[in-house]
């Protein structure tokens, strides 16, 4: 599951240097972003400074999850950053369903898995592949959230081939969708037992010596204030969104799909990446793959649901078709190279290139 615990020496008091930065970083940037916004500053100065605020604060709520899972133990951990992880993505989420940006929230859905499973995997394989050569990690837990993400897929398939086919089914996409929706989360409620018991999808335990552990009281401060400091700038991301992208010219499936679907994950990617280059790829794997299983099983049949009580629009799950035939790709590449439990520089490469492509293909719309 996500892990947000960047190395850094203890500076005094209850938090690392690194956590200051972050936490200090994410409340400056927050306030100001809502200057720029009351002041209705430039769009695209708006939309930058809200997409690294929110980047931070992703980082942030990351954090305090961890902290608080920290007294509750591993597997309940897994389980908390699960449902509590997204906090951003969700909210960003949210205002764009409110503003009717259906093609920016299926393009940063999908986006999001595509950068971790494609880009962060693949610089995390390539970095750690140039230090170590070939590096070695258990494949069950990569053969257990390809099995999981592959259902995730299907549901996001079968809708739009039933719709692109005109199946009978294809008069009732919203009913499909709902229901796919609710099956993904009845799958992802039935993962929780296994993580609270250590199971493959459960965060395995940090090889060195952990950080030190905050107060529970001041993990749940931290936890409340990035959620709401989450919010508040989504709607601002959101808001400036739109503006920014006529004026940069970019379409809105690229702005979803790169754009907006890497904001919230950035400092969670340089983690994964980070634990590559030190040879733990058990943590590194999990880390990554994990990211994108929160968002296929739990993140987007919560927004799908959440659309039809918010907004102009429903979110279904009939996605643009070249949007599925990335994640098809995705999900074999990413699979095909982790099954082994073998990694290599030039694999890396390889998902980064994929990325790249699918990332290009986009670029007009």
């Amino acid at each position: 599951m996500r892990n947000t615990r960047m190395d850094g020496k203890q500076v005094g008091g209850l938090m690392s240097r690194n956590e200051w930065l972050i936490t200090g970083g994410s409340v400056v940037l927050s306030v100001v972003v809502g200057l720029l916004t009351a002041m209705h500053a430039n769009a695209v100065l708006t939309f930058v400074v809200s997409g690294v605020a929110l980047a931070l604060l992703a980082a942030l709520v990351g954090m305090g999850t961890e902290q608080i899972g920290s007294h509750l133990g591993p597997g309940a951990t897994g389980v908390l950053q699960s449902s509590l992880g997204n906090l951003p993505e969700l909210f960003v989420g949210y205002f764009a369903l409110r503003s009717g940006l259906i093609a920016v929230i299926q393009a940063a859905l999908v986006g999001s898995i595509l950068g971790n499973s494609l880009l962060v995997l693949g610089l995390a394989f390539f970095v750690g592949g140039l230090r170590h050569g070939t590096q070695r990690f258990a494949s069950e837990v990569p053969r257990m959230i390809a099995t999981l993400a592959l259902l995730s897929v299907s549901a996001l398939i079968l809708p739009t081939l039933v719709f692109f086919l005109h199946t009978p089914a294809s008069k009732h996409e919203d009913a499909f969708s709902i229901g796919s929706a609710v099956i993904l989360l009845i799958v992802y409620i039935a993962s929780i037992p296994v993580s609270l018991q250590g199971g493959p999808t459960a965060l395995p335990e940090e090889p060195e010596e952990p950080t030190r552990q905050w107060p529970l009281w001041l993990a749940v401060v931290i936890l409340v204030v990035a959620g709401v400091g989450a919010a508040f700038v989504s709607d601002w991301f959101v808001a400036a969104l739109i503006p920014a992208i006529d004026i940069l010219h970019l379409s809105q499936a690229f702005t979803g799909l790169v754009l907006v679907a890497l904001a919230g994950n950035a400092v969670e990617h340089a983690v994964g990446i980070q634990l590559a280059a030190k040879n733990k790829m058990d943590y590194a794997i999990s880390v990554i793959l994990n990211s994108s299983l929160q968002v296929a099983l739990g993140l987007i049949p919560v927004l799908v649901l959440l659309s039809f009580f918010v907004g102009p629009t429903h979110l279904t799950l009939v996605l643009p078709p070249l949007l599925v035939v990335a994640l098809v790709l995705t999900g074999l590449l990413s699979t095909v190279i982790t099954y082994d439990g073998e990694s290599t520089w030039l694999e890396g490469v390889a998902l980064i290139g994929l990325y790249a492509i699918i990332a290009v293909s986009f670029w007009w719309g």
